[in-house]
């Protein structure tokens, strides 16, 4: 009886370790199908600051799934046809991407290969653990260029509008044309690159990194993601702001260059000391609040 059990377990080992070098072994598979894609994708990085931060995503992944190995050993491989629901997908936004020479399609395709491998193969149980170092390896591929122009264009405006009304404010003869910013001095763009989109891609990144090491809530988590947009909003204002001001005090050059990429780190560190505070804030808030308190037991001689 007792060699029984000790062979089914040996037997559910084994199947244990054919499923994660199953999936080991196809996702090796499915990165050489996505080899051109791929590489691509890192010249995209490397030639868009607004994405440099792709680098990093994927090792970030490995990380967030090495850190689950013990909940991993525990959970069972349970394989699940439901894999095949993302694999389909993947293929389909492959074709698309193919037809249309649409990029973000073939690279998100990728993304959705991997989940439906690991999906069919290892199973809900321990795709729900592995769900979130997964997904979080969409925020890798770059947007298309078509929907960056739709998004920075709104951000510049917004950008100028707040310089230009903070400006106002404190009696400075200033107007504002669309993206141009017009000084005594001579007309300031806002151009793509001041939009703040650079900035709002590597700070929500951050800001996702930072929720799930620092925050145990899924709310807190969720509060201080989509906080990231506002604060880079804001920052970025702030730093075209910044930019006007020296340029109405100190003439254009002073608003140009070395300062103007020295701007860039200062706002970008200030965007995170703020992200910093809302975590603090958020701590102090949900502490107070603290788990509902059990009843306390009361003692007595019954009627």
């Amino acid at each position: 009886m007792a060699s029984d059990v000790e062979a089914q377990a040996l037997g559910g080992l084994s199947d244990r370790r054919f499923a994660i070098a199953s999936v080991l072994g196809t996702s090796a598979l499915a990165a050489l199908v996505f080899a051109p894609i791929l590489y691509y994708m890192f010249v995209h990085w490397g030639d868009d600051a607004n994405y440099s931060h792709g680098f990093l995503i994927a090792p970030l992944a490995l990380y967030f799934a090495w850190e689950r190995r013990a909940a991993l050993r525990r959970t069972p491989v349970e394989p699940s046809w439901w894999g095949l629901a993302p694999l389909a997908l993947g293929a389909l936004a492959l074709l698309v991407g193919r037809l249309g020479v649409e990029l973000m399609s073939m690279r998100v395709a990728f993304v959705l290969t991997l989940i439906g491998l690991n999906l069919l193969l290892l199973g809900w149980p321990m795709f729900r653990v592995l769900a979130f170092p997964l997904c979080f390896l969409f925020l890798m591929v770059p947007l298309p260029q078509s929907l960056v122009n739709v998004v920075a264009f709104p951000l510049q405006l917004i950008a100028a509008d707040i310089a230009v009304s903070t400006l106002q404010l404190f009696g400075n003869p200033v107007l504002r044309e669309g993206n141009i910013i017009h000084l005594p001095g001579g007309p300031l763009f806002v151009d793509q690159a001041c939009s703040g989109l650079r900035s709002l891609m590597a700070l929500g990144t951050l800001g996702v990194v930072f929720a799930y090491f620092f925050r145990k809530t899924w709310y807190e988590r969720a509060i201080l993601v989509v906080s990231t947009l506002p604060i880079a909003v804001l920052v970025n204002g702030f730093r075209v702001w910044l930019t006007s001001w020296l340029a109405l005090r100190f003439g254009h050059d002073m608003a140009t260059g070395v300062i103007h990429q020295t701007e860039g780190f200062f706002t970008f560190g200030l965007a995170f000391a703020l992200l910093l505070a809302e975590a603090r804030i958020l701590q102090l808030v949900f502490s107070r609040r603290g788990p509902p308190s059990a009843p306390t037991p009361t003692t007595g001689v019954p009627a």
